[in-house]
């Protein structure tokens, strides 16, 4: 079966879901093996277009912003492919997301509209926390809701069974969509350009608060083409995807990957090692993506039991840096000979490097890749700007089709981050070498990444300035063998105040998310700094080190 034909630039997300179900309308687009649910691209098309004409007849417009709140159950799919077919510009929540992340992020993307799963770790926590948003939805009509810190929210759609008060059922949005034709969906469909905004993803921002990154459908479908030309995806191929739908890796590098090549999705509700290894024995998967964390998860539970992974053939490790000796176990213990590294952002649309399926081992587990095509990359000096020779290490800026359109409402921010010619500046170190390969040395900024998930310290310390008895707050990234890095905290308490790490922890908890919750809290009187003034962070992060006694885990060798 021949790869979809599709020119990238020239087509949206909706029409590309229709140019594959009329291609290969008998070819499986899902499989899910828990819940058991599967569709052929013709099937999971109809359903596509059913989510646009609901959202229609529920009052959404092309251009409007809708959230959606859920690990990977069936419904984001149809979501993530349905919205575009109307114009609704999806904004993916974080799964880990509370109270004060989640008010946040709906006030500043405007959204009008959030589909929400009960939750996650049990059965009802989202349910407690959108009533603590929004205290007068279970006194709403569905539809209705008016919340004065929120004013753009009037929908809530709730996925799953036992509707709390004031939220439409997704039933209902399916039932609402026979008051649409497929007339005026087509209609609406036909408007929509390639080069508008569908999908809003948020990011950690060095100010504190997370930015909406605006992709457009040329950012995805262009990023998702070439990481699947990289991992030779075709129809053959079933992917088994364990990383969260709201992150680019599960959106873009994942189902999107899939669509534009043919092949059939294979989603996992909620990560578990032995989840993800049975569907990849019962699905016959091919190709497997997961961050290095969920990688060595699984190769932990295929020591304890017996899995057949002999299917494999290809895949993805990123988010987070890649330990080498994990890459080797993966290629050699799990059969995924041809598994590959990428690295990106989400201004990106995410993947800027990839490794290719043929690149000998030395270069798969020693570098992240080279460009994608049509993907320019340079290393330059931070300090001039200037191009620097190869094997020197500078700031990776990369220019092309897969630069986000701006950071949502925030225009200093776009201008920081994108300069006049074009280029993205990354804000990380790194060395290419003569054949255009690159390893990741470093950050200029000192985002943390604990198993996949970006973390900025900033956010966290604005959020433990407003305990009462801290005083001052500095957040480091420790080094971590199980997530790459994990939370410290360096705090200095007001003057004859006392205070304990679990009180702390407490304060945070159902606040911030879980994985922003410091793992690791020292009480200090002072701070080393600059002879200006300027707090010594790497000195934090080292004396933390030494303390952790995580000497060892600083060597880790990784891509």
């Amino acid at each position: 079966m021949n790869l979809p034909k599709f020119e990238v630039g020239k087509i949206t997300i909706g029409d590309l879901v229709d140019l594959v179900a009329n291609q290969m309308p008998d070819q499986m687009a899902v499989e899910y093996f828990e819940p058991r649910i599967g569709h052929t691209y013709k099937e999971f098309n109809e359903i596509c277009r059913k989510v646009a004409k609901g959202l229609m007849a529920m009052g959404v417009k092309k251009g409007e912003h809708i959230a959606i709140w859920a690990n990977n159950v069936p419904e984001w799919l149809y979501l993530q492919f349905g919205s575009p077919k109307m114009g609704a510009v999806l904004v993916t929540v974080n799964t880990n997301y509370r109270a004060f992340e989640l008010e946040y992020l709906l006030k500043q993307s405007d959204s009008t509209t959030l589909f929400m799963i009960g939750g996650v770790r049990e059965p009802d926590e989202y349910i407690k926390v959108i009533n603590e948003v929004c205290p007068e939805l279970k006194d709403s009509k569905p539809g209705e809701l008016k919340n004065e810190n929120l004013p753009y929210l009037k929908n809530i759609v709730f996925i799953g069974d036992d509707t709390p008060p004031g939220m439409f059922n997704w039933k209902d949005l399916m039932d609402m969509a026979e008051k649409v034709s497929d007339e005026e969906l087509d209609k609406v469909q036909k408007s929509l350009s390639p080069d508008e905004v569908i999908n809003m993803q948020y990011t950690s921002g060095t100010t504190g608060f997370p930015k909406g990154v605006m992709l457009t459908h040329t950012n995805i479908i262009g990023n998702a083409k070439s990481i699947a030309e990289c991992m030779e995806l075709s129809p053959k191929d079933k992917l088994c995807i364990p990383v969260p739908f709201f992150h680019c890796f599960g959106c873009v590098l994942g189902t999107l990957a899939c669509l534009v090549s043919g092949a059939t999705m294979c989603p996992v509700v909620q990560f578990k090692p032995d989840s993800v290894l049975r569907a990849v024995e019962e699905l016959k998967c091919t190709g497997l993506h997961g961050v290095p964390t969920m990688f060595i998860a699984e190769l932990e539970e295929m020591e304890k039991n017996k899995y057949d992974t002999s299917s494999l053939r290809t895949g993805i490790m990123a988010g987070s840096p890649c330990p080498i000796e994990v890459m080797k176990k993966v290629i050699n213990d799990m059969g995924a000979s041809e598994i590959t590294i990428a690295y990106g952002q989400t201004e990106a649309s995410p993947v800027i490097t990839q490794t290719r399926t043929h690149d000998p081992i030395e270069l798969r587990v020693s570098s992240v890749g080279r460009a994608l095509p049509n993907v320019e990359v340079k290393i330059v000096d931070i300090d001039t700007g200037e191009e620097v020779p190869r094997g020197i290490q500078g700031e990776l800026c990369t220019r092309g089709y897969h630069v986000m359109k701006g950071y949502y409402k925030n225009e200093e921010a776009t201008k920081n981050a994108i300069d006049k010619d074009g280029w993205l500046h990354t804000g990380d170190l790194a060395i290419m070498d003569e054949n255009g390969y690159c390893r990741i040395t470093g950050r200029i900024k000192d985002m943390i990444i604990r198993g996949g998930e970006n973390i900025y310290p900033r956010e966290i310390e604005e959020f433990l300035y407003t305990h009462p008895k801290i005083k001052d707050v500095q957040i480091v990234g420790v080094p971590s063998k199980k997530y790459g890095e994990e939370v410290a905290a360096f705090i200095q308490l007001k003057e004859g105040e006392m205070a304990t790490e679990e009180e702390l922890r407490e304060f945070c908890k159902d606040k911030i998310a879980f994985h922003k919750i410091p793992a690791f809290w020292f009480f200090v009187d002072e701070y080393p700094t600059t002879a200006s003034g300027k707090i010594q962070k790497y000195k934090l992060r080292e004396e933390a080190t030494r303390l952790l006694g995580r000497e060892e885990d600083a060597k880790v060798e990784t891509a």
